[in-house]
């Protein structure tokens, strides 16, 4: 055991009158939201790899955080681990998501690597039978060794290609063994940095390849769990195949995957990619293929990722509003796959993180849910397209031509004047209940 968190105490629901800093003021997982209790909805999850693995560096300072369990060892990696659920039960977490470099040190060779992953899969498998957190999701990290700096699946080297397979394998065993409700792949390093040394079509088909042999693998152990993907549109690689949601559900397509493989969506990584939050949810759910969330922001100044805790109530509880309407997350989750500022080096400073991200969220989702039980935003939709309600412009979409369509706007001498999208007066309606 550990006691890293000192005498910090399981946090618990206080209100919003409360000024206390380690209490949740809007975070009740036992209220009742749209028939459903709050922590079912939210379905929160700690990323194992930001919370307990970053060394607090950014691109042009290494190292601010000196952890007692930072090291190679698989003494460490078990210290790490109860450190981990020490915080997940301070904070009555209902899941965590890891990568395997998370959780295992590396070893001299493959399988080295795996043995030590085993281990301490073996490990958290004996946390978790007294904690009540599950796992969410696992996946493999195949972007930080410089084995990978040509990318995994696409890298023009086949014994790369293998390396990355073999890893895969062993990360969706430990995920099937720890009972994980998904398996993710993020293609960190999966596109390219010139065209000029790059075989774009084949590093494509290498890919579908790739992840068509995840799910027959899903398919061969029983796993019930969701294949996600993750799209991000460049950093770490000047262009990434898989750039925003629609890209992605493009290349699914392409490889006879749509059915079998969804999204999970990152509101850092849509910031990247030109969207919002809620474009990219709007857009996966539009194609069935909504799985999962990472819940954080980016600093509108910076360039870059930066992987912030959610502070934005407005901009959260459109995404939820849009989650809600499709029926909720599933088997996905709120993952926050956030980190703490370099300068914040307390273990205070990472509960109290965690806190003000559930707080966001749980606002946000209220303010979701009162919005679709006012129904003011699907009243206007509705009456926005309710011209298509008539016979002659549902035949448009099913048996018309454009002759016939033609002879239809000029036999009616058709004139339409444009009618206004009243964004304004949707935007006020929207902060009334924010």
């Amino acid at each position: 055991m550990t006691n890293f968190f000192g005498d910090i105490s399981r946090i618990e629901f206080e209100g919003a009158d409360s000024t206390n800093p380690l209490a949740f003021r809007h975070y009740n997982p036992d209220e009742i939201v749209m028939g459903k209790s709050m922590e079912d909805h939210l379905r929160f999850a700690v990323a194992y790899w930001h919370s307990f693995a970053w060394p607090g560096g950014d691109p042009f300072g290494g190292e601010t955080f000196q952890r007692p369990w930072f090291g190679e060892t698989m003494e460490l990696a078990k210290m790490k681990a109860d450190v981990a659920f020490e915080m997940f039960d301070i904070l009555n977490a209902p899941f965590y998501c890891f990568h395997d470099a998370d959780m295992r040190p590396e070893g001299s060779n493959f399988s080295e690597t795996k043995r030590n992953l085993e281990e301490m899969v073996d490990y958290l498998a004996l946390k978790m039978e007294s904690s009540r957190t599950k796992l969410l999701w696992g996946t493999a990290n195949l972007f930080s060794n410089r084995r990978f700096m040509s990318g995994a699946s696409t890298n023009p080297d086949p014994d790369v290609f293998a390396y990355s397979a073999a890893t895969v394998k062993t990360c969706m065993d430990a995920t099937h063994k720890l009972g994980g409700q998904n398996y993710v792949l993020w293609g960190g390093r999966e596109g390219y940095e010139t065209l000029l040394n790059t075989d774009m079509g084949q590093e494509l088909d290498h890919m579908g390849r790739f992840l068509n042999m995840v799910v027959e693998y899903k398919h061969k152990i029983g796993f019930e769990g969701e294949i996600l993907v993750e799209p991000k549109p460049q950093e770490p690689s000047k262009h990434q195949y898989d750039f925003d949601a629609a890209t992605c559900y493009g290349f699914l397509q392409k490889y006879g995957l749509e059915n079998e493989v969804k999204l999970n969506l990152e509101q850092g990584h849509a910031i990247l990619a030109g969207h919002s939050f809620e474009h990219e949810i709007a857009t996966a759910i539009a194609m069935g293929a909504l799985g999962s969330i990472d819940m954080n922001r980016n600093d509108y100044q910076s360039g870059w990722d930066t992987d912030q805790f959610p502070n934005n109530t407005p901009e959260v509880a459109l995404a939820y509003y849009h989650i809600l309407k499709a029926g909720g997350l599933g088997k996905g989750g709120t993952n926050f796959d956030a980190k703490l500022r370099r300068q914040s080096l307390d273990p205070v400073d990472l509960i109290a993180a965690h806190i003000g991200g559930m707080d966001i969220c749980a606002r946000g989702l209220k303010a979701a849910a009162k919005m679709l039980e006012d129904g003011g935003m699907e009243d206007a939709l509705a009456e926005r397209y309710s011209g298509w309600n008539t016979i002659e412009a549902a035949n448009m979409l099913t048996n018309d031509t454009l002759d016939t369509i033609t002879d239809r706007v000029l036999a009616k001498d058709i004139n339409p004047e444009p009618r206004s999208g009243r964004q304004e007066i949707l935007e006020n309606y929207i902060n009334r209940f924010v």
